[in-house]
């Protein structure tokens, strides 16, 4: 028996029976799902060939994807080091599944080494330092640093959380934007109340 989108086997809103007169059409198939894993060190992608000969990209394990981060317009490749939250099921968490929406803790050192190229701030792990340049482009750019509080300490951390926005099991790869503002803050409580539990 193949997986089937066919809703012929369902009850109608009436709670009568449908009669099955069709066969299983190729249109109407499923696949099994990809349950995309993090897994250090590890990648692996396949490819499936679709409808019409074209190709869907399926993440079996990942362990790095590009995150955006929104208000600086900088995009980096970057570690995905632990999967800390999911809408959907703790069981996702607990297995490190990748899925979009997934809330993760993704490697802040490429982000530090850009923002201190950018502004010639250099976040470090106990204080934040100015170096002193010489360059009127530098010391323009060290006055425009507006850093919010809650990301410089996961910069400083060297643990930034971030959400994935492109779907592993259909692109073959966890791509996703930093948390800033009032998503941050939604998801940090979020984090602090399920690991109270």
């Amino acid at each position: 028996m193949g997986i089937t989108r066919s809703s012929l086997h369902k009850r109608r809103v009436t709670g009568g029976k449908k009669s099955i007169h069709q066969k299983k059409r190729k249109y109407e198939l499923g696949r099994v799902p990809a349950n995309t894993k993090l897994v250090m060190g590890n990648q692996r992608v396949t490819t499936v060939r679709t409808r019409g000969g074209n190709k869907k990209h399926r993440a079996l394990r990942l362990d790095t994807g590009n995150f955006s981060w929104g208000s600086e317009s900088c995009t980096r490749k970057a570690r995905i080091l632990d999967v800390v939250f999911n809408a959907t099921s703790n069981e996702l968490i607990r297995t490190k599944s990748l899925v979009k929406s997934a809330i993760l803790e993704i490697d802040g050192s490429p982000f530090r080494n850009w923002y201190y190229k950018r502004y010639g701030v250099k976040i470090a792990p106990r204080d934040k330092t100015i170096v002193p340049s010489e360059s009127r482009k530098a010391r323009w750019a060290s006055r425009t640093s507006n850093l919010e509080k809650p990301l410089q300490e996961q910069l400083r951390r060297g643990k930034v959380l971030a959400k994935v926005s492109s779907r592993p099991g259909q692109d073959g790869r966890a791509d996703g934007y930093i948390l800033e503002g009032a998503e941050l803050a939604f998801y940090n409580k979020k984090i602090k109340s399920k690991n109270r539990k």
